[in-house]
């Protein structure tokens, strides 16, 4: 069912690089700042922003993290430091924060629901965080979806990590991002670490919550995108082409334009 990534790795790593570099020349800014959690996408999105030469602040944000995941990102920072001159990091822990922020806030009955907005929150804080930095050293945020994450099924918390300046990697499938990842030969341990958002606290991976893998999300977006309509699907292809479509629609919300109430010209006219 997986699609296995055909890109030209080393063709399409310049393609991005000069795309990053000519964004933020036109923008006038000095650089990126990138949220660093210890996954591929982030892995890949820094090893790309660092080749511009300008320069790239990597953010650590853990929020309760688990230490597979902080050392993970640690140490890639630490091969991109040594790497890229241009390079530096900061950790910026918001567990305190966030803890002050569950006290404020009203509480619920329904865990579920609570769970998941306290999830959304941890993501909109980092959010807040990277562009207070943005903002005083005159940086971009830069994103890491993916496209099966940012087009596909939606997975990722709108204004959180979905609030970004720009997007290096969000025409790029998952195995693509990977196949970027072994060509940028960031760390193996993240290459072969379950994919995870991280933002519930627990050992719970990508998968879990949504069902199915990356590259079962990703053959059903190819197969939609095919004209494949699911109808002569059965088994496992049609299960998973079920959560694909699901997923995709109860996520547009995210994906579509803010929607904005046209008002008519005659309700506006001042004359």
């Amino acid at each position: 069912m997986a699609k296995k990534s055909n890109i030209q790795t080393e063709k399409v790593n310049a393609h991005i690089v000069e795309w990053l570099k000519n964004y933020a020349d036109n923008a006038k800014v000095n650089g990126f700042v990138i949220g660093i959690s210890g996954g591929v996408d982030s892995a890949v999105t820094s090893t790309l922003c660092a080749q511009t030469g300008l320069k790239v602040l990597c953010v650590e944000m853990p929020i309760h993290q688990a230490e597979s995941q902080v050392s993970r990102a640690r140490e890639h920072i630490e091969q991109l430091k040594k790497r890229f001159p241009n390079v530096s990091s900061t950790i910026t822990d918001l567990t305190a924060t966030f803890e002050s922020f569950k006290t404020a806030v009203p509480r619920s009955d329904d865990e579920a629901k609570v769970n998941l907005s306290l999830a959304n929150t941890r993501a909109r804080l980092r959010m807040t965080s990277l562009y207070y930095l943005a903002g005083i050293h005159g940086l971009l945020v830069a994103g890491t979806g993916n496209k099966v994450e940012d087009f596909g099924v939606g997975f990722y918390t709108k204004y959180g990590d979905g609030g970004v300046d720009l997007s290096p990697i969000a025409d790029l499938m998952k195995s693509d991002v990977y196949a970027l990842g072994e060509f940028l030969t960031i760390p193996n341990s993240i290459l072969t670490a379950a994919p995870t958002d991280g933002l519930f606290g627990d050992n719970r991976t990508d998968e879990d919550q949504l069902g199915a893998s990356y590259d079962e999300l990703e053959w059903a977006m190819l197969a939609e995108e095919a004209g494949n309509t699911g109808a002569d699907l059965t088994g496992r292809e049609k299960t998973v082409f079920e959560i694909y479509k699901r997923l995709n629609t109860n996520n547009k919300h995210k994906m579509e334009a803010i929607p904005v109430c046209a008002i008519p010209k005659t309700l506006k006219s001042h004359f």
